[in-house]
């Protein structure tokens, strides 16, 4: 009688019903959850669908060399060297089969350090000029890193690059099968830049890049390019998917234009707005969603 009562008003108890309550969704329809003062980190788990066989197949357990990636060492084909040359002990015994499947609360030791698995951390960033997309640099120069130094305690990597003095988004994330998702061609990862170039430029060479490029690396053909000024030929927008190093700039070189200023405004459907040069925020837990299953692009 109490059930027929509980579903009439649509309030069941998920405990008995087999369910597990969200704990971090937004109650009702339109609803956000509070937000504190400042960046918000977001962890988003993971869905069946985005785990992999060995996942499903232990939800419990995951495979030693992803545990040893997730904890910030190396990657995980790294990991598998580490692995095989004994480095790695699972609860005080060496561990040198690839594949092993552990625990997250086992003693996972690599060197004799013990090791914890770093929660995902997604950070977007509006990078300034005179900055390098490398986390360190040998010549001393600042680099993407000095912007989100206090941010986490979990170590980054920026998500392709940025020339030196190319602006724009930058995404940054210790999560690396979603890096190489976004960095791997196959993915066609959608870029669009703003582009200042020294002078006017012809109508026929919009019309010949429009058709496509030869370079010294192969033909590049943009996506859409179109003036992003009416009254200023001298910008650009242009919309690409190529990963190519320098790509933008060579495009416009090669016609014999100086590109003064290149900013990137969209990178795999984020953009920097509401983010002022040289700042940085945290994703949010749709955008890493969508980012995951492929929506934004």
């Amino acid at each position: 009688m109490r059930e027929k009562q509980e579903r009439r008003t649509g309030r069941i108890d998920k405990s008995k019903s087999g369910a597990s309550p969200r704990q971090d969704s937004p109650k009702g329809k339109g609803r956000r959850p509070l937000r504190n003062d400042g960046p918000k980190r977001i962890y988003t788990p993971k869905s069946e669908a985005e785990m992999s066989s060995e996942e499903v197949s232990h939800p419990d357990t995951i495979r030693l060399n992803r545990y040893i990636a997730n904890s910030g060492v190396c990657s995980r084909r790294e990991a598998d060297t580490l692995i095989v040359k004994g480095l790695v002990t699972v609860n005080g015994k060496v561990a040198t089969e690839l594949g092993l499947q552990v625990k997250l609360t086992d003693d996972i030791r690599y060197n004799g350090k013990k090791l914890n698995p770093e929660q995902k951390v997604y950070v977007l960033i509006n990078k300034p000029k005179d900055m390098v997309t490398t986390t360190s640099d040998p010549e001393g120069r600042r680099t993407v890193m000095d912007l989100i130094a206090d941010a986490c305690e979990e170590r980054l990597y920026p998500v392709g690059r940025l020339d030196r003095n190319t602006t724009g988004v930058l995404l940054l994330t210790n999560d690396g099968d979603l890096s190489k998702k976004l960095t791997h061609p196959s993915s066609e990862t959608k870029k669009i830049y703003h582009v200042f170039l020294d002078r006017p430029i012809a109508k026929q060479h919009l019309t010949d890049i429009r058709k496509g490029i030869e370079l010294e690396d192969g033909l590049i053909k943009p996506d859409l390019v179109n003036y992003a000024d009416a009254n200023d030929h001298s910008q650009i927008g242009i919309e690409i998917h190529s990963g190519r190093n320098r790509i933008v700039r060579r495009i416009f070189e090669s016609l014999g234009y100086k590109v003064e200023k290149l900013d990137r405004v969209y990178f795999a459907g984020l953009t920097k707005k509401n983010l002022a040069r040289g700042k940085w925020r945290f994703l949010t837990k749709d955008e890493v969603m969508f980012l995951k299953a492929g929506i934004l692009k």
